[in-house]
């Protein structure tokens, strides 16, 4: 599956209450998407979250569910440390 990473900017800091958690994950699920992990910017206003999705529209309409921005998305693929030994 193809995974993509996300830039969020949010016009205030993040908090996040274990109920939303819960909501983006089951609006996720319902959507066809997997959030993978997400670094949080000192500043708590910016997010780097890592999904699996089959397509990027996938992502944004989850997003768009749940009222959180994702102003990039971007394919990645992975790469180990290994692979420049």
């Amino acid at each position: 599956m193809p995974m993509y990473v996300i830039e969020r900017v949010f016009a205030e800091q993040l908090d996040l209450t274990s109920d939303d958690v819960k909501l983006i994950e089951e609006v996720n699920a319902d959507e066809g998407v997997r959030w993978l992990f997400s670094f949080l910017s000192a500043d708590r206003r910016r997010s780097y979250c890592l999904y699996e999705a089959p397509s990027p529209d996938m992502i944004l309409a989850a997003a768009q569910r749940v009222g959180i921005p994702a102003d990039a998305v971007v394919e990645v693929n992975r790469v180990s440390a290994d692979m420049y030994v």
